[in-house]
C-alpha cells in the first residue's frame, strides 16, 4: 500500500524527482553502498558487461540518468578506449559526477537533459546503459523508444533496475527492509527521510521484469532478455537495436 502523499501526481513527478535528487546528491553514493550492502558495484559491473564490447574497442556509449556517474566510470574501467556521454535530469547530480571525474578522464562528457527527449541524432551511439532510472521517469515506453532511436542498428542496451523478489519469503523480507529500514537509514545519513520514503514506494505498482521486457520489444528492441540478481531484488534487462527503426 502506497502512503498518501509519498508519490507525487504524475503531472508533478518530473519536478519532484529533479528536486529530490538535487537534495540527496551529496549522500547518494554512500546511501547506495549502504542500502545494497556494497553489492551495487557488482551490479554495475554486470550491467556494463552486457554490452559485449571487447576491452580494446573504441565505442561511443550513452549513460542515461547517469546520476553521480558510477555506471559511466565502471564502463570506462572496463573499456578505457570508449567515449561516453553521461546524461542526467538533475544538475546537482551531474556536478558531483564531474567533480568525481576530475580533468584526467578523456573521452568523457556530461549533459543535462531529459531521458524522454534525448538531444542526439538518430543512430548516434554504439550502446546505451542506464541504472535505476525507470521508476523515476514519467513514460517508460518513451524512454526505451528514445534510447532505441539514438542507438545504431545492432547496438545494445543494458538497463539495471530494482525489482520485487518472486519468492514469497524473500519478498516479505525485502519489503520490510526496503519500506521500513531504508527510510530510517536515509533519514540518518542524508537528513532526507521523504526522499528515501519515495524511493521504496516508487517500486509499488512498478512494472514486473516481464512487463518491462514487453515494453522494450514494443519500443524496437530485439533479443530482449533479463536476469535477476541478489535474490531477485534487482534486474538487468538487455536488448539489441532493431534493424527496422
Amino acid at each position: 500500500m502506497v502512503k498518501t502523499g509519498v508519490l507525487p501526481p504524475s503531472e508533478q513527478k518530473a519536478t519532484h524527482v529533479r528536486a529530490m535528487f538535487g537534495h540527496i546528491a551529496r549522500r547518494y553514493d554512500l546511501m547506495n553502498h549502504l542500502m545494497t550492502l556494497g553489492r551495487d558495484r557488482a551490479w554495475r559491473r554486470h550491467t556494463v558487461g552486457q554490452l559485449y564490447f571487447e576491452s580494446d574497442e573504441s565505442k561511443i556509449v550513452l549513460d542515461v540518468a547517469t546520476g553521480t556517474g558510477d555506471l559511466t566510470f565502471e564502463l570506462l574501467d572496463q573499456h578505457p578506449n570508449a567515449r561516453v556521454v553521461g546524461l542526467d535530469f538533475t544538475p546537482e547530480m551531474l556536478a558531483l559526477a564531474q567533480e568525481k571525474a576530475g580533468t584526467a578522464v578523456s573521452g568523457l562528457s556530461w549533459m543535462v537533459a531529459d531521458a524522454m527527449r534525448l538531444p542526439f541524432a538518430d543512430a548516434s551511439f554504439d550502446g546505451v546503459i542506464t541504472g535505476f532510472a525507470l521508476r523515476n521517469v514519467t513514460d517508460i515506453p518513451a524512454t526505451f523508444a528514445e534510447m532505441a532511436r539514438v542507438t545504431r542498428p545492432q547496438g545494445r542496451v543494458a538497463s539495471l533496475e530494482i525489482a520485487k523478489p518472486r519468492t514469497p519469503i524473500f519478498r516479505r523480507l525485502f519489503s520490510f527492509y526496503f519500506y521500513r529500514i531504508v527510510p530510517l537509514i536515509g533519514s540518518l545519513i542524508s537528513g532526507q527521510r521523504a526522499a528515501y520514503t519515495y524511493l521504496p514506494h516508487s517500486l509499488t505498482g512498478f512494472l514486473t521484469p516481464d512487463q518491462i521486457a514487453a515494453v522494450m520489444r514494443q519500443a524496437g528492441w530485439n533479443q530482449v532478455s533479463h536476469r535477476q540478481l541478489m535474490i531477485g531484488t534487482v534486474t538487468v534487462h538487455t536488448g539489441v537495436k532493431d534493424l527496422g527503426i
